[in-house]
C-alpha cells in the first residue's frame, strides 16, 4: 500500500509539471524587419544553458559522466560524446525541419548556410529539462528558449526578442533515451515559432 501511495504521489507530481503551459512572447523590438526577406540565418547558442536542477550545463554533465564510469568504464564518455553530438545530429534538424515548414508559406527560408542573409535568428537555449521514462513514471522533457534576431552584420544590433518558456518534450510510446525527448522538444519549438512568425511577422 505504501509504494502505491509512492507511485501515486510521483504521478500526480509529474502530471502538474507536464500541464504546465508553453509560452511564447516578443518581449524586446517587434518583428516588422522580417516581411518581404526571403532567408534568415540560423545560430545556436548554449554557453549559459542550466539544466534539471543544475545551474551549469557543465555541472549536470561531470555528474553524469561520473556516474556512468562508474557503473561501467567508458559508459559516461560515451553518453557525454552523445550529449553534445545530438545538437547538431538531432536537436537543430528537428527545429528547423518543423520551422521551415511554416515559414515557408511565407516564402522565408531559416537555415545555418543562408551566410548572406540580412538577418540573422540565434537560437539561445537557457534551460533544458532531459525527463526521463521508467516505465510506470515518466517526466517529459521541456527547454527554455531565447529566440534573438540581429543584423547578420552586426550581432550587437539585436532587433527583436521572442522568449519561449516550458517547450515540452514528450514521445510517443518507448521515449526512453533523452536525446530523443529532448530532441522533440527542438521539433516543438520550431512548430510553435514557425506559426507565431507567420502569424505575426509576415502578414
Amino acid at each position: 500500500m505504501k509504494i502505491l501511495k509512492t507511485v501515486v504521489s510521483a504521478l500526480l507530481v509529474l502530471s502538474v509539471t507536464a500541464i504546465q503551459a508553453q509560452k511564447i512572447k516578443v518581449t524586446n523590438g517587434d518583428l516588422s524587419f522580417l516581411k518581404g526577406q526571403s532567408e534568415v540565418l540560423l545560430e545556436y547558442d548554449y554557453s549559459e544553458m542550466a539544466v534539471g536542477k543544475f545551474d551549469k550545463e557543465e555541472d549536470y554533465v561531470n555528474k553524469k559522466v561520473a556516474e556512468y564510469n562508474e557503473a561501467e568504464a567508458g559508459r559516461g564518455d560515451t553518453w557525454k560524446g552523445n550529449w553534445e553530438s545530438d545538437r547538431e545530429g538531432r536537436y537543430h534538424p528537428k527545429f528547423e525541419e518543423l520551422l521551415n515548414n511554416y515559414t515557408a508559406k511565407a516564402n522565408c527560408n531559416f537555415d545555418q548556410t543562408n551566410i548572406k542573409a540580412k538577418y540573422t535568428l540565434i537560437l539561445k537555449t537557457t534551460f533544458t529539462e532531459p525527463g526521463f521514462n521508467i516505465g510506470i513514471v515518466k517526466k517529459d522533457a521541456m527547454i527554455h528558449v531565447e529566440v534573438k534576431f540581429v543584423e547578420t552584420a552586426n550581432n550587437d544590433n539585436v532587433l527583436a526578442v521572442i522568449t519561449m518558456t516550458n517547450v515540452p518534450g514528450r514521445g510517443m510510446g518507448n521515449d526512453y533515451d533523452a536525446g530523443y525527448r529532448i530532441q522533440e522538444s527542438y521539433a516543438k519549438c520550431g512548430k510553435s515559432l514557425g506559426a507565431f512568425l507567420v502569424k505575426k511577422a509576415f502578414k
